[in-house]
């Protein structure tokens, strides 16, 4: 039994790598998913599951290319969303086998209506391991109004209710000894006081994570409301796109990677009115740069900060980007 989590710095996300005698499922893939492949393919093992926690906001997910590039279905929890592509909608408590493992669907909404944590049973028929997506992260829950900003009758109010009961029902009675892999970590913005770590066992969160604690819903839903910021404009673009899909990876690339030359690149900023994003280290922009350019370094938090300034999905960018990062 292999469980490893991908995590991605700039997100604050956690994918997940699961594999049983030579049967791999993918849990919130990132929209770059060769590495998941190469990473199967490495070790002999076949994508089985493309597992979907929940419709993400803050990220557009990898289910819809992994899936088309392994032939591996994408599995949502129960969902009555009308999706832009196949996807098996699991039932509360139904079990999908994974080599000698095996996964246990647990509805758990209020992050979102369709938040669903999945539950690994190893190998010797343990409950070992919760992946819980936004429902639980370690030292906090996912913020109760991000799907209102897609379903016009729900309520954060609504919806910190329903994670309330899903929390004390669904993912509380488990044993302490199973491990917590949330979707992400600190820096993320689907939490407000999430922890730099990245798994703990559900035993110590009970005791330590403030949403797990003894109190009323009444108490929880103003405890999970209260001090919220703002979400990113970008979001519930994001929610659509993972909900009705988009164009491949490979598509967007063959696209988007078409080098330059300095003449052609002006002509281009004046005849488009493009943004020109330039993605080069700061100290390395400020030695030169062209004017108007908007600096946000690849290795910072980079994908946050595009979608914060440059919100419009239809928006032309001109990226300027060090030799051999192109693609990246």
């Amino acid at each position: 039994m292999i469980i490893e989590q991908i995590y991605t710095g700039c997100l604050a996300q956690g994918a997940y790598y699961i594999e049983s005698n030579g049967e791999a499922a993918i849990i919130d893939p990132l929209r770059e998913v060769q590495p998941y492949i190469e990473k199967a393919e490495k070790r002999g093992a076949k994508i089985k599951y493309v597992f979907e926690t929940h419709f993400h906001a803050d990220f557009v997910s990898g289910h819809q290319d992994l899936s088309a590039k392994t032939g591996a279905p994408i599995v949502f929890g129960p969902t009555g969303m009308k999706m832009g592509f196949d996807a098996i909608i699991a039932e509360d408590g139904q079990e999908f086998e994974l080599g000698n493992a095996k996964f246990r669907v647990i509805h758990t909404p209020g992050h979102t209506m369709e938040s669903t944590c999945f539950l690994l049973i190893n190998e010797e028929g343990k409950e070992e391991a919760l992946f819980t997506g936004d429902t639980l992260f370690i030292g906090d829950v996912g913020r109760p109004d991000l799907a209102q900003k897609v379903i016009k009758d729900l309520t954060q109010d609504k919806l910190a209710g329903h994670l309330y009961d899903s929390l004390r029902n669904k993912i509380m009675p488990l044993a302490d000894d199973i491990i917590v892999y949330p979707a992400h970590g600190a820096g993320s913005a689907c939490g407000k006081n999430m922890s730099k770590e990245t798994t703990d066992t559900l035993g110590n969160q009970k005791k330590t994570n403030y949403a797990l604690q003894e109190m009323t819903k009444e108490e929880f839903i103003k405890e999970v409301t209260t001090g919220l910021t703002p979400p990113p404009s970008y979001f519930p673009q994001n929610v659509m796109m993972n909900i009705q899909g988009y164009d491949s990876i490979d598509e967007v690339l063959t696209r988007g990677i078409n080098p330059l030359s300095p003449a052609a690149f002006e002509a281009a900023a004046n005849e488009t009115g493009a943004v020109i994003l330039d993605t080069r280290d700061a100290q390395v922009f400020t030695k030169g740069f062209i004017p108007n350019a908007i600096n946000i370094g690849i290795d910072g938090s980079f994908a946050v900060w595009v979608g914060a300034l440059v919100p419009d999905l239809k928006q032309e960018i001109l990226i300027v980007a060090e030799e051999g990062r192109e693609e990246e």
